[in-house]
């Protein structure tokens, strides 16, 4: 009888060992997130908002990350065909329309926005101002910040070797480089241009977002409702779009898949046609169409 109670208590423990051993062995598998962070999302990353207030005065696509230690943004695009609406001439300035395309960068930090890239603009021609916007040139602009730093606006000089043209290809990014400065390069098509810009509410290692932007921009109507047109900026490419971040002690491309970005079509998604395959959306492309008479 002892020896039949000493067999079962034996057996009990040789199960109860290899349950354990088992339970050992077993080691949990590894999610998306943690095996390839910068392709899907880094373990501490906050995402973007579904949805986002648009602003009045224009017709636009915006693209937004989150709320989040970026450092900045870039990407690869064709200019857009420009088409105008021939009775929206500016009355202020023969020769120009009251809309005007933009590709452009640029983000939300320490309370102070910037919007930096492409606009249609004037030109030099033999030693005078065009009296027609011909060329997209960069542009810089910044608020005001509350540490006393005024709002400003400039533009790369008229020089053949800043004018863009639709249809061109460039790349273009917007770094923060050091406290209070932002970087912004536009190279394409044999050109280039790179300036550092004082902004002083952005610094490494802050909150804050970015965003890439295609645009009619409407003049003299910043805050109203956007106006009647017929103009239409067509067939503008993102090849691809990434966000910068600071992963492992190194400063890196993170592709802007579309669970990074806010969708923004504004003021109504009926002025707008966006394609994009599957592929193009988990590297940030899209092609951007945008008709002020709606598709």
């Amino acid at each position: 009888m002892k020896k039949l109670t000493m067999f079962k208590f034996v057996n009990a423990c040789l199960v109860l060992a290899l349950l354990a051993c088992g339970k050992e062995d077993k080691t949990p598998e590894k999610t998306e997130t943690e095996t390839d962070p910068i392709n899907t999302f880094f373990k501490s990353e906050i995402r973007p908002d579904k949805t986002k207030p648009c602003f009045n005065g224009a017709y636009y696509r915006k693209m937004v990350s989150s709320k989040d230690v970026w450092l900045g943004i870039g990407g690869r695009v064709t200019l857009p065909k420009i088409t105008f609406d021939p009775t929206r001439n500016n009355p202020a300035k023969p020769g120009q329309y009251l809309d005007n395309p933009s590709v452009y960068m640029g983000g939300s930090m320490g309370g102070q926005e910037t919007d930096i890239g492409l606009t249609w603009e004037v030109v030099i021609e033999n030693g005078a101002v065009s009296t027609e916007r011909k060329a997209f040139r960069p542009f810089l602009r910044r608020t005001s910040h509350s540490g006393g730093q005024a709002a400003a606006y400039e533009n790369a000089p008229a020089q053949p070797a800043y004018y863009w043209y639709p249809e061109e290809e460039v790349t273009m990014s917007v770094e923060i480089v050091a406290n209070g400065k932002l970087k912004f390069t536009v190279e394409g098509a044999g050109k280039k241009f790179e300036k550092e810009f004082d902004v002083d509410g952005y610094r490494p290692g802050s909150m804050g977002e970015f965003k890439r932007v295609n645009a009619i921009d409407q003049v003299s109507n910043e805050g109203k409702p956007a106006q009647v047109t017929k103009a239409k900026v067509e067939n503008s490419k993102w090849l691809e779009t990434y966000l910068l971040r600071s992963y492992e002690g190194k400063t890196i491309k993170v592709p802007a898949h579309s669970g990074r970005l806010t969708d923004m079509r504004c003021p109504a998604t009926n002025y707008f046609s966006i394609i994009a395959s599957e592929a193009e959306l988990l590297k940030g492309g899209e092609t951007v169409n945008i008709n002020g008479n709606g598709y």
